[in-house]
């Protein structure tokens, strides 16, 4: 029975959408997990058809039971992960088993912001920025001359663990902060940056980088950075949208991805790219049923399908002229009804589907 093992998951968002496209595809659906929530709540995951409790932070111990999968007659095709910081694990949880899978030390890279960082270093692509020892400070001087800035867990994602400083007093009072839950972690520091940000969604095959969707990202800093607004960009080929194209294709080489998917988060700063962060994987959320709305193209699906194929199953062409996640962005305004969110959301003529 051909199968797809999946390396946890989240109960909704982009990381059980590909569960759910597998399943759509009649691959059997093999979900190791050491959610013990998950194991409890076993009846409402419909498109897993087999849920193993597994310390799957030891690699060791998961291989075993993979192995008595594949004893037990499943034909695996795929070993993938959609979760951080599974995508690691799962690509060599398949490499130990002989399938194809993405690349390693890209992944391992981008999963650490310090060492994708360093990557970047003699590239225009990043912004002035310094790894603090667990055990060292910052003279006051380079702080302040570099006002204001960004202080970073290397591990972090999405806005977790994420901080802007704007004083050297803040800087002291955050430094210390996340030295409290994180005491033997190097912290990363970098120059704020302003200006309007981007989500860029890839794939990568045999070296060659797929940009599938741009998205503008709405930002509001409310003591965290919180994205409250999405926009999806359909015309790729102004000169703006080819320069973020070049950028985008020397980021991701730098990082040494040669196979797998990738998303990028970068800011247009003075006429220059600036790289905030890159992931190894899909975005989270509702990101793949925004890409799926707007361009027919299920990412999640097609990305884990690239680790057992040369080719992506499904070529995206846009047929909205343009789509917002209005949901986000009317909660940020104040307005937390969601009846009154919808209704708003559904008067727009390009209106297709409200994600919570």
């Amino acid at each position: 029975m051909k199968t797809i093992i999946f390396i946890d998951t989240n109960k909704s968002g982009s990381s059980y959408e590909a569960i759910k496209f597998a399943k759509s595809m009649q691959y059997y659906t093999v979900l190791l997990t050491n959610r013990a929530s998950f194991i409890k709540k076993r009846s409402e995951f419909q498109h897993v058809d087999l849920m193993e409790s597994c310390n799957i932070d030891n690699i060791k111990k998961t291989k075993k039971i993979i192995k008595k999968l594949i004893n037990d007659g499943l034909d695996v095709q795929a070993i993938v992960s959609f979760v951080d910081p599974y995508c690691y694990t799962a690509s060599v949880l398949a490499q130990s088993f002989g399938l194809q899978h993405f690349s390693l030390d890209a992944i391992s890279i981008m999963q650490d912001k310090i060492k994708s960082r360093e990557m970047l270093d003699k590239s225009p692509y990043v912004p002035f920025f310094q790894k603090i020892n667990s055990n060292e400070n910052l003279e006051q001087e380079t702080v302040e001359e570099n006002l204001p800035l960004v202080l970073k867990v290397p591990t972090s994602a999405g806005s977790k663990d994420v901080h802007k400083v704007q004083t050297y007093d803040q800087y002291e009072e955050t430094i210390n902060e996340i030295r409290k839950s994180y005491p033997d972690k190097d912290i990363l520091l970098e120059k704020y940056l302003d200006g309007p940000q981007y989500l860029v969604e890839t794939v990568t095959i045999n070296n060659k980088v797929n940009i599938i969707a741009i998205i503008e990202q709405e930002i509001t800093f409310t003591g965290r950075f919180i994205i409250t607004g999405y926009k999806m960009i359909l015309d790729h080929e102004n000169e703006f949208y080819q320069s973020l194209n070049t950028a985008v294709n020397e980021i991701i080489s730098l990082h040494g991805m040669k196979d797998g998917p990738c998303h990028l988060e970068i800011r247009y700063v003075n006429n220059e790219w600036k790289l905030i962060e890159a992931n190894p994987r899909i975005s989270g959320g509702a990101m793949n049923s925004f890409i799926e709305t707007a361009y027919g193209i299920n990412l999640a699906g097609n990305s884990y399908a690239h680790a057992y194929s040369d080719r992506m199953a499904h070529t995206p062409e846009p047929y909205l002229s343009s789509w917002k996640r209005l949901n986000s962005h009317f909660r940020a305004s104040g307005d937390t009804s969601l009846l009154s969110c919808f209704t708003r959301c559904a008067g727009c003529g390009s209106f297709r589907r409200f994600l919570r």
